[in-house]
Protein backbone atom coordinates (compact mmCIF):
# COMPACT_ATOMS: atom_id res chain seq x y z
CA UNK A 1 0.00 0.00 0.00
CA UNK A 2 1.38 3.91 -0.60
CA UNK A 3 2.24 6.03 1.79
CA UNK A 4 -0.98 8.32 2.95
CA UNK A 5 -0.99 11.59 4.41
CA UNK A 6 -1.46 11.12 7.88
CA UNK A 7 -3.49 14.03 9.74
CA UNK A 8 -2.78 12.50 13.10
CA UNK A 9 -2.45 14.55 16.60
CA UNK A 10 0.36 11.95 17.32
CA UNK A 11 1.91 9.87 17.44
CA UNK A 12 2.31 11.94 14.16
CA UNK A 13 3.65 10.94 10.70
CA UNK A 14 7.41 11.28 10.57
CA UNK A 15 9.90 12.61 7.18
CA UNK A 16 9.83 9.73 4.95
CA UNK A 17 13.91 10.62 4.47
CA UNK A 18 14.40 9.97 8.53
CA UNK A 19 12.71 7.01 8.31
CA UNK A 20 14.07 5.21 5.53
CA UNK A 21 17.39 6.03 6.61
CA UNK A 22 16.33 4.51 10.03
CA UNK A 23 15.10 1.86 8.05
CA UNK A 24 18.35 1.20 6.26
CA UNK A 25 20.58 1.43 10.01
CA UNK A 26 18.07 -0.39 12.04
CA UNK A 27 20.45 -4.36 11.77
CA UNK A 28 23.68 -2.19 11.51
CA UNK A 29 24.59 1.10 12.46
CA UNK A 30 27.34 2.80 10.94
CA UNK A 31 29.56 -0.72 10.35
CA UNK A 32 29.11 -1.68 14.08
CA UNK A 33 26.75 -4.97 13.22
CA UNK A 34 24.40 -4.02 15.79
CA UNK A 35 21.21 -1.91 15.84
CA UNK A 36 20.87 1.30 18.04
CA UNK A 37 18.66 -0.91 19.79
CA UNK A 38 20.47 -2.85 20.81
CA UNK A 39 23.50 -0.30 22.05
CA UNK A 40 24.63 0.08 25.56
CA UNK A 41 23.58 4.24 26.45
CA UNK A 42 27.43 4.27 28.21
CA UNK A 43 28.87 2.95 24.86
CA UNK A 44 30.94 5.03 22.67
CA UNK A 45 28.55 4.68 20.07
CA UNK A 46 25.46 5.59 21.14
CA UNK A 47 27.41 8.28 23.72
CA UNK A 48 28.26 9.78 20.22
CA UNK A 49 24.79 10.04 18.92
CA UNK A 50 23.47 11.56 22.29
CA UNK A 51 26.38 14.13 21.89
CA UNK A 52 25.93 14.82 18.51
CA UNK A 53 21.92 14.89 18.57
CA UNK A 54 22.33 17.70 21.23
CA UNK A 55 24.96 19.91 19.50
CA UNK A 56 22.08 20.02 16.81
CA UNK A 57 19.47 20.87 18.31
CA UNK A 58 21.23 23.43 20.53
CA UNK A 59 21.95 24.64 17.27
CA UNK A 60 18.66 24.66 15.83
CA UNK A 61 16.89 26.68 18.47
CA UNK A 62 20.21 28.72 19.24
CA UNK A 63 20.11 27.56 22.87
CA UNK A 64 21.92 29.95 25.40
CA UNK A 65 24.79 28.41 27.16
CA UNK A 66 23.25 28.43 30.39
CA UNK A 67 20.32 26.49 29.50
CA UNK A 68 20.48 22.72 29.87
CA UNK A 69 18.72 20.47 27.63
CA UNK A 70 17.26 17.13 29.06
CA UNK A 71 16.72 13.81 27.11
CA UNK A 72 14.07 12.19 29.06
CA UNK A 73 10.72 9.73 29.64
CA UNK A 74 7.60 10.20 30.55
CA UNK A 75 6.03 12.27 28.63
CA UNK A 76 4.74 15.87 28.58
CA UNK A 77 2.43 14.61 31.24
CA UNK A 78 4.96 13.85 33.45
CA UNK A 79 6.46 17.22 33.33
CA UNK A 80 2.61 18.50 34.83
CA UNK A 81 4.69 17.17 38.03
CA UNK A 82 8.08 18.01 37.23
CA UNK A 83 7.64 21.60 36.69
CA UNK A 84 6.07 22.48 40.45
CA UNK A 85 8.61 20.03 42.26
CA UNK A 86 11.63 21.83 40.80
CA UNK A 87 10.08 25.47 40.22
CA UNK A 88 8.31 26.58 43.45
CA UNK A 89 12.22 26.82 44.86
CA UNK A 90 10.56 27.03 48.59
CA UNK A 91 7.28 29.47 47.32
CA UNK A 92 3.86 28.12 47.26
CA UNK A 93 1.91 29.97 44.58
CA UNK A 94 2.13 29.40 40.73
CA UNK A 95 0.07 31.09 38.36
CA UNK A 96 -1.59 29.19 35.08
CA UNK A 97 -3.34 30.01 32.38
CA UNK A 98 -6.23 27.54 31.26
CA UNK A 99 -6.96 27.81 27.50
CA UNK A 100 -7.41 24.52 26.41
CA UNK A 101 -7.46 20.49 27.49
CA UNK A 102 -3.77 19.98 28.23
CA UNK A 103 -3.79 23.18 30.19
CA UNK A 104 -6.50 21.77 32.60
CA UNK A 105 -4.07 18.92 32.68
CA UNK A 106 -1.88 21.11 33.91
CA UNK A 107 -3.23 22.86 36.73
CA UNK A 108 -5.13 19.66 38.16
CA UNK A 109 -1.26 17.97 38.68
CA UNK A 110 0.18 21.74 39.73
CA UNK A 111 -2.53 21.61 42.42
CA UNK A 112 -1.26 18.95 44.33
CA UNK A 113 1.85 20.43 44.91
CA UNK A 114 1.35 23.87 45.36
CA UNK A 115 -1.92 26.98 45.25
CA UNK A 116 -2.63 27.62 41.71
CA UNK A 117 -3.55 31.06 40.99
CA UNK A 118 -5.75 30.31 37.23
CA UNK A 119 -4.97 33.99 35.43
CA UNK A 120 -8.32 33.17 33.11
CA UNK A 121 -10.07 30.28 32.01
CA UNK A 122 -11.63 30.44 28.32
CA UNK A 123 -13.37 27.04 29.00
CA UNK A 124 -16.80 28.94 28.70
CA UNK A 125 -16.23 30.40 25.66
CA UNK A 126 -15.35 26.08 24.67
CA UNK A 127 -11.54 27.61 23.89
CA UNK A 128 -11.68 29.68 21.41
CA UNK A 129 -9.61 32.40 22.09
CA UNK A 130 -6.41 33.97 24.06
CA UNK A 131 -7.49 36.95 26.56
CA UNK A 132 -5.87 39.72 26.67
CA UNK A 133 -2.79 39.91 28.77
CA UNK A 134 -4.02 43.00 30.66
CA UNK A 135 -7.21 41.05 31.51
CA UNK A 136 -5.20 38.28 33.70
CA UNK A 137 -5.30 37.98 37.50
CA UNK A 138 -1.63 37.64 38.12
CA UNK A 139 -0.26 36.94 41.32
CA UNK A 140 3.24 38.74 42.06
CA UNK A 141 4.33 36.21 44.23
CA UNK A 142 3.70 33.39 42.01
CA UNK A 143 6.80 31.27 41.89
CA UNK A 144 6.34 30.55 37.75
CA UNK A 145 3.76 31.56 34.94
CA UNK A 146 2.65 28.14 33.23
CA UNK A 147 0.56 28.11 29.72
CA UNK A 148 0.52 25.88 27.19
CA UNK A 149 1.33 27.67 23.91
CA UNK A 150 -0.45 25.54 21.01
CA UNK A 151 -3.93 23.67 22.68
CA UNK A 152 -3.82 20.86 20.15
CA UNK A 153 -7.30 20.07 20.92
CA UNK A 154 -9.59 23.24 20.21
CA UNK A 155 -6.36 24.51 17.77
CA UNK A 156 -5.56 27.98 19.52
CA UNK A 157 -2.04 29.18 19.63
CA UNK A 158 -0.31 31.86 21.34
CA UNK A 159 1.66 34.04 18.20
CA UNK A 160 3.16 36.23 20.96
CA UNK A 161 5.37 35.40 24.47
CA UNK A 162 3.57 36.64 27.40
CA UNK A 163 5.64 39.08 29.38
CA UNK A 164 5.58 38.52 33.47
CA UNK A 165 8.28 40.40 34.54
CA UNK A 166 10.58 38.14 36.74
CA UNK A 167 8.48 35.19 36.89
CA UNK A 168 9.98 32.36 35.13
CA UNK A 169 7.47 30.86 32.33
CA UNK A 170 7.22 26.88 32.09
CA UNK A 171 5.47 26.16 28.96
CA UNK A 172 4.43 23.12 27.00
CA UNK A 173 5.52 23.15 23.59
CA UNK A 174 4.72 19.68 22.74
CA UNK A 175 3.05 20.59 19.77
CA UNK A 176 5.36 23.63 18.39
CA UNK A 177 9.05 23.09 19.19
CA UNK A 178 11.02 22.77 16.61
CA UNK A 179 8.41 24.38 13.66
CA UNK A 180 9.39 27.57 13.99
CA UNK A 181 12.52 29.98 15.72
CA UNK A 182 11.60 30.81 19.18
CA UNK A 183 13.68 32.87 21.25
CA UNK A 184 14.56 30.02 24.53
CA UNK A 185 15.98 33.16 26.62
CA UNK A 186 11.80 34.42 27.27
CA UNK A 187 11.71 30.90 29.24
CA UNK A 188 12.56 28.85 32.31
CA UNK A 189 11.93 26.23 31.10
CA UNK A 190 10.45 24.62 27.88
CA UNK A 191 9.55 20.79 27.40
CA UNK A 192 7.78 18.56 24.83
CA UNK A 193 6.67 15.66 23.86
CA UNK A 194 8.72 13.85 20.91
CA UNK A 195 5.89 12.54 18.92
CA UNK A 196 4.63 15.50 17.34
CA UNK A 197 7.49 17.77 15.92
CA UNK A 198 10.61 15.63 16.85
CA UNK A 199 10.32 12.40 16.71
CA UNK A 200 8.40 9.52 17.66
CA UNK A 201 6.74 8.74 21.04
CA UNK A 202 8.72 7.47 24.32
CA UNK A 203 10.82 10.77 24.30
CA UNK A 204 10.41 14.10 26.40
CA UNK A 205 12.83 16.71 25.93
CA UNK A 206 13.19 19.75 28.62
CA UNK A 207 14.86 22.33 28.14
CA UNK A 208 15.88 24.68 31.26
CA UNK A 209 17.55 27.47 32.76
CA UNK A 210 20.73 26.59 35.15
CA UNK A 211 19.68 28.80 37.72
CA UNK A 212 16.10 27.61 38.50
CA UNK A 213 17.67 23.81 39.16
CA UNK A 214 18.29 22.14 42.40
CA UNK A 215 16.01 23.31 45.02
CA UNK A 216 13.42 20.67 44.34
CA UNK A 217 10.60 20.39 47.04
CA UNK A 218 11.45 18.05 49.72
CA UNK A 219 10.73 14.36 49.20
CA UNK A 220 10.88 14.73 45.24
CA UNK A 221 11.83 11.06 43.75
CA UNK A 222 15.40 11.11 42.63
CA UNK A 223 14.31 10.63 39.24
CA UNK A 224 11.96 13.98 38.85
CA UNK A 225 15.05 16.33 39.76
CA UNK A 226 15.70 18.01 37.28
CA UNK A 227 19.67 18.66 38.02
CA UNK A 228 20.43 14.69 38.92
CA UNK A 229 19.66 14.37 34.70
CA UNK A 230 22.07 17.47 34.23
CA UNK A 231 24.55 16.10 36.00
CA UNK A 232 24.33 12.80 34.26
CA UNK A 233 23.73 14.25 30.73
CA UNK A 234 20.50 12.49 30.83
CA UNK A 235 21.60 9.21 31.41
CA UNK A 236 21.06 8.89 35.24
CA UNK A 237 19.09 5.55 34.50
CA UNK A 238 18.57 3.65 30.77
CA UNK A 239 17.07 6.67 28.03
CA UNK A 240 14.74 6.41 25.80
CA UNK A 241 17.76 5.22 23.16
CA UNK A 242 15.63 4.76 19.79
CA UNK A 243 13.44 7.57 20.21
CA UNK A 244 16.34 9.60 21.28
CA UNK A 245 18.07 8.60 17.86
CA UNK A 246 15.07 9.39 15.45
CA UNK A 247 15.05 12.36 17.12
CA UNK A 248 18.67 13.10 16.31
CA UNK A 249 17.95 11.98 12.40
CA UNK A 250 14.96 14.68 12.43
CA UNK A 251 17.62 17.16 13.48
CA UNK A 252 19.55 16.70 10.91
CA UNK A 253 16.50 16.65 8.25
CA UNK A 254 15.95 19.82 9.52
CA UNK A 255 19.06 21.37 9.22
CA UNK A 256 18.91 19.99 5.81
CA UNK A 257 15.55 21.77 5.18
CA UNK A 258 17.13 25.53 6.00
CA UNK A 259 16.56 25.04 9.77
CA UNK A 260 13.65 26.71 11.98
CA UNK A 261 13.49 29.71 10.03
CA UNK A 262 12.69 27.38 6.20
CA UNK A 263 9.83 25.21 8.18
CA UNK A 264 8.49 28.33 9.43
CA UNK A 265 7.93 29.63 5.87
CA UNK A 266 7.00 26.19 5.50
CA UNK A 267 4.57 25.71 8.35
CA UNK A 268 2.87 28.96 7.63
CA UNK A 269 2.36 28.38 3.94
CA UNK A 270 0.76 25.11 4.90
CA UNK A 271 -1.83 27.02 7.48
CA UNK A 272 -2.55 29.55 5.57
CA UNK A 273 -3.70 27.21 2.19
CA UNK A 274 -5.99 25.23 4.68
CA UNK A 275 -7.73 28.59 6.81
CA UNK A 276 -7.75 30.33 3.65
CA UNK A 277 -10.41 27.42 1.87
CA UNK A 278 -11.98 26.76 4.93
CA UNK A 279 -12.51 30.20 5.25
CA UNK A 280 -13.99 30.97 1.57
CA UNK A 281 -16.27 27.65 2.01
CA UNK A 282 -19.94 27.88 3.59
CA UNK A 283 -19.80 24.28 3.84
CA UNK A 284 -16.99 24.44 6.75
CA UNK A 285 -16.06 26.79 9.54
CA UNK A 286 -13.30 26.83 12.06
CA UNK A 287 -14.93 28.13 15.39
CA UNK A 288 -11.53 30.08 16.72
CA UNK A 289 -10.63 33.36 16.89
CA UNK A 290 -8.54 34.29 13.79
CA UNK A 291 -6.12 36.15 15.61
CA UNK A 292 -4.81 33.02 17.72
CA UNK A 293 -5.77 29.72 15.03
CA UNK A 294 -2.86 26.96 15.64
CA UNK A 295 -0.35 26.46 12.75
CA UNK A 296 -0.11 23.00 13.94
CA UNK A 297 -3.83 21.69 14.56
CA UNK A 298 -6.70 22.82 12.13
CA UNK A 299 -10.41 21.94 13.75
CA UNK A 300 -13.16 22.60 11.11
CA UNK A 301 -16.95 21.44 11.40
CA UNK A 302 -18.98 20.65 8.41
CA UNK A 303 -22.61 22.16 7.76
CA UNK A 304 -24.37 19.13 8.33
CA UNK A 305 -22.72 16.71 10.99
CA UNK A 306 -24.78 14.17 9.57
CA UNK A 307 -22.38 13.97 6.94
CA UNK A 308 -19.11 13.67 9.22
CA UNK A 309 -18.70 9.80 8.88
CA UNK A 310 -19.48 10.10 5.28
CA UNK A 311 -16.37 12.09 5.51
CA UNK A 312 -13.99 10.69 6.97
CA UNK A 313 -14.81 7.32 5.45
CA UNK A 314 -14.02 8.65 1.77
CA UNK A 315 -11.43 10.77 3.06
CA UNK A 316 -9.89 7.48 4.23
CA UNK A 317 -10.57 5.94 1.01
CA UNK A 318 -8.60 8.98 -0.83
CA UNK A 319 -5.42 8.64 1.33
CA UNK A 320 -6.32 11.25 4.10
CA UNK A 321 -6.58 9.55 6.96
CA UNK A 322 -7.00 10.27 11.10
CA UNK A 323 -8.73 13.21 10.60
CA UNK A 324 -11.75 13.07 12.94
CA UNK A 325 -11.92 15.98 15.75
CA UNK A 326 -11.55 15.20 19.29
CA UNK A 327 -14.80 14.07 20.95
CA UNK A 328 -15.03 17.52 22.99
CA UNK A 329 -15.19 19.91 20.08
CA UNK A 330 -16.58 17.32 17.06
CA UNK A 331 -16.09 17.65 13.38
CA UNK A 332 -12.83 17.38 11.93
CA UNK A 333 -9.19 18.28 12.93
CA UNK A 334 -6.25 18.38 10.61
CA UNK A 335 -2.50 18.29 12.61
CA UNK A 336 -0.42 19.42 10.11
CA UNK A 337 3.52 18.95 11.68
CA UNK A 338 6.70 19.50 10.57
CA UNK A 339 6.48 16.32 8.52
CA UNK A 340 3.59 17.15 6.58
CA UNK A 341 3.99 17.83 3.05
CA UNK A 342 2.50 20.90 1.09
CA UNK A 343 1.24 18.10 -1.57
CA UNK A 344 -0.72 16.99 1.96
CA UNK A 345 -2.49 19.94 2.48
CA UNK A 346 -2.97 20.05 -1.25
CA UNK A 347 -5.03 17.05 -1.54
CA UNK A 348 -6.72 17.73 1.53
CA UNK A 349 -8.20 21.18 0.34
CA UNK A 350 -9.18 19.43 -3.25
CA UNK A 351 -10.91 16.45 -1.03
CA UNK A 352 -12.96 18.65 0.58
CA UNK A 353 -14.04 21.08 -2.85
CA UNK A 354 -15.01 17.79 -4.45
CA UNK A 355 -16.66 16.84 -1.25
CA UNK A 356 -18.96 20.30 -0.30
CA UNK A 357 -19.50 20.17 -4.58
CA UNK A 358 -21.13 16.38 -4.12
CA UNK A 359 -22.36 17.05 -0.90
CA UNK A 360 -23.26 20.63 0.03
Amino acid sequence: MARIYNFSPGPAMLPSEVMEQARDEILNWHNTGMSVMEMSHRGKQYTEIAEESEADFRELLSIPSNYKVLFLQGGAATQFAMVPMNLLRGKKKADYLCTGHWSEKAIEEGQKFCEVNVVANTKSTKFTHIPAQQDWNLNSEAAYFHYTPNETIAGVEFHWIPEIGNVPLAVDMSSTLLSRPIDVSKFGVIYAGAQKNIGCAGLTIIIVREDLIGQTLSGTPTMFDYQIHAKNNSMYNTPSTYPWYISSLVFKWLKKKGGLAAMAEINHKKAETLYGFVDNSSFYTNPVDPTCRSWMNVPFILANSNLDEQFLNQAKQAGLANLKGHRSVGGMRASIYNAMPQEGINALVDFMKEFERTKG
